[in-house]
């Protein structure tokens, strides 16, 4: 949906009578139902004075079609300007512009995607404007019918119009160079250069034709698309289904297909542990689906998932829009109920209420998956919700299933593939951590290789070196250490002190934790963790767990003041004192019992609290019993 169209001419007219922000002000009201905040308002006044110098040029068609705020359908992504028309050989085009009013910005080592930046009034790790404005080209391209089918040129670039370049400047940092390349940044003082690059595309106007073309073009995966997913499939040893899992995958894909035949709307609910095999149907059926012609995202509330998913479809292809089809559970706020043939939705205990940077949109992510998809699929294990905020449960599903009216069918994956295929380890460390008594409480004849250090600092030797084979082996930690923001990238400070023992928390770079060349080196926490798995990890379990008086107890207040999930438990204590202790307990556990099972080979166990050590060792004593 495009909020402003008009012709070139229209919109120098609107800007120099001084009512072009009004104007795209009320078509928000109009066409969105929303109202406009006056720092969005400003910044379209401030950016679209700037774009007024750069279409104020004799050359630029004045039949050329404008576009502002397109609105990219499906989505809760919009292109800011986009300028249409005819190239010299009468090919259909579209100058897609992202305009930014940043005027500093530093670059994120290890990513050739994420600079930062200071936005909603702080400083934001953010995409760089090339990538963004190539990705959005790339959505388009992949989604958008009329595009394929009129072979609509695609030409993007960024505008960062209050922002003075300067020799070796970060935008131009070679580790961007793969989108820097595609999609250019011009900065204050280029209006000449951007009049150029536009000039090159748009030399006759289509009197808004070819906007008219992409605004009712159907959502469609392009042949490119599903090509190139498939091949990315092929051969890929990290997606080889097994056993049950293919009987599941089959079952979710005859349902799916069902939906986009009768149009009935359906949900289905996928429960599993640790390792039966959740992410790999989840990937399988992102590239099954979408060779069949579907619109399909992956979907998760943590970004570690998707961002190490996408890297291992990828394998060495740096640059792919493969990258747009995994997604955020908070993007679907505003998409329209069945807008969207397949929403995957791994991770689903993590689901939360409210989405956004200031947790201030929406309503339930869990409704606004199941409105927005023909078909939404939830990968689910409730024992490993892990924060306070954590709402994802079969019953939630269920609940909002019905007020949609959506076709519920549940399916269960109960053979696991970590923990060398052995369930009973799970059983084992339920019981072990007194989530639930188990028939399991020694690990005699399983054959998974679990110890419990002394020392940290043999734990990590011993990690180091399993990792050495293929880069799987890690250690995490239980969140009971600070992670001060200014030494987030500086891995010289130790955030986790035990003795002589030192190590950092996960550098907050643009490089995955489960997948970096050198993040064996560093801690990962349950934030950059869940949902994946190693060979071997090493656990460090901190203040917050304890062995006393012949129990495991828990203690909140022994958490860090930098972790989020515990974030309004102080409140409810002091209401509800009882009611926090529990919630508390249940979220300390979920998450040492999430780290406890990474490991597809073993895991190796580090306790602060001696008796914890002590507790651990007895029971793993008993194997030989």
């Amino acid at each position: 949906m495009i909020v402003y169209e008009g012709i070139k001419s229209d919109f120098l007219e609107n800007v120099e009578d001084d009512t072009i922000a009004d104007k795209i002000e009320q078509l928000i009201l109009q066409k969105m139902g929303r109202h406009t905040v006056a720092n969005e308002r400003m910044s379209w006044v401030n950016s679209m004075e700037y774009m007024y110098k750069v279409m104020n040029d004799p050359e630029i068609p004045s039949d050329a079609g404008i576009a502002i705020e397109y609105n990219i359908p499906q989505t809760a992504k919009r292109v800011d300007f986009m300028i249409s028309g005819y190239d010299i050989n009468k090919r259909p085009g579209m100058v897609i512009i992202e305009l930014k009013q940043w005027s500093k910005l530093n670059k994120v080592y290890n990513s050739n995607a994420l600079v930062e930046t200071y936005t909603g009034n702080a400083e934001r790790k953010v995409v760089h404007p090339s990538y963004q404005a190539w990705s959005y080209a790339r959505l388009i391209a992949d989604y958008n019918s009329a595009v394929q089918d009129q072979n609509v040129h695609l030409i993007p670039c960024a505008y960062l119009h209050n922002y003075i370049r300067k020799d070796d400047d970060p935008v131009d940092d070679r580790q961007y160079a793969a989108y820097t390349s595609e999609a250019p940044v011009f900065t204050k003082g280029q209006v000449p250069d951007l009049r150029a690059f536009i000039k090159k595309c748009v030399k006759t106007g289509d009197k808004e034709k070819v906007l008219y073309l992409v605004d009712r073009g159907t959502i469609r995966p392009s042949k490119s698309l599903q090509d190139s997913i498939a091949s990315m499939i092929k051969g890929n040893k990290e997606f080889v289904m097994i056993d049950e899992q293919r009987v599941v995958y089959e079952e979710i894909i005859k349902l799916s297909t069902k939906c986009q035949r009768d149009h009935k709307k359906r949900t289905i609910i996928c429960k599993g542990g640790p390792g039966t095999g959740k992410s790999v149907i989840a990937v399988r059926l992102l590239a099954e689906l979408t060779q069949r012609g579907q619109f399909v995202q992956y979907v998760t509330h943590n970004s570690a998932p998707r961002q190490v998913y996408a890297a291992k479809l990828k394998g060495k292809v740096k640059k792919s829009s493969v990258d747009n089809m995994f997604k955020n559970s908070g993007t679907y706020t505003e998409v329209g109920n069945n807008k969207i043939h397949t929403l995957l939705v791994d991770e689903a205990h993590r689901l939360s209420e409210k989405s956004g940077m200031f947790h201030n949109k929406g309503e339930n992510q869990i409704k606004e998956i199941i409105h927005a998809a023909a078909c939404s699929v939830f990968f689910i294990d409730e024992s490993q919700r892990v924060t306070m905020s954590d709402i994802g449960s079969v019953d939630e599903i269920l609940k909002w299933a019905k007020e949609e009216g959506s076709e519920v069918t549940e399916l269960e994956l109960l053979s696991q593939f970590r923990c060398n295929g052995s369930n009973g380890y799970l059983a084992w460390v339920d019981d072990l951590l007194e989530i639930r008594e188990t028939a399991n409480y020694n690990l005699y004849g399983l054959g998974y290789d679990v110890r419990v250090f002394d020392n940290p600092e043999d734990m990590r030797k011993l990690i180091l070196e399993k990792n050495k084979v293929n880069n799987r082996s890690r250690i995490l930690a239980g969140y009971c250490w600070d992670w001060p923001k200014k030494t987030r990238n500086d891995t010289d400070f130790h955030d986790i002190k035990i003795g002589d023992f030192e190590i950092s928390w996960n550098l907050d770079g643009g490089e995955a934790f489960a997948i970096g060349e050198y993040s064996v080196n560093e801690a990962g926490c349950i934030h950059t963790t869940q949902g994946l798995e190693f060979d071997y990890v090493g656990v460090i379990m901190g203040d917050d767990i304890r062995y006393e008086n012949g129990h495991v107890v828990t203690d909140f207040k022994k958490r860090a003041k930098t972790d989020q999930s515990l974030r309004g438990i102080k409140k409810l204590y002091k209401e509800h004192p009882e009611d926090a202790v529990d919630r508390a307990d249940e979220i300390i556990k979920n998450t040492y019992r999430t780290l406890m099972t990474r490991g597809m080979k073993g895991c190796y166990i580090y306790c602060t609290d001696p008796g914890m050590r002590k507790y651990i060792r007895k029971r793993l004593e008993m194997v030989s019993e």
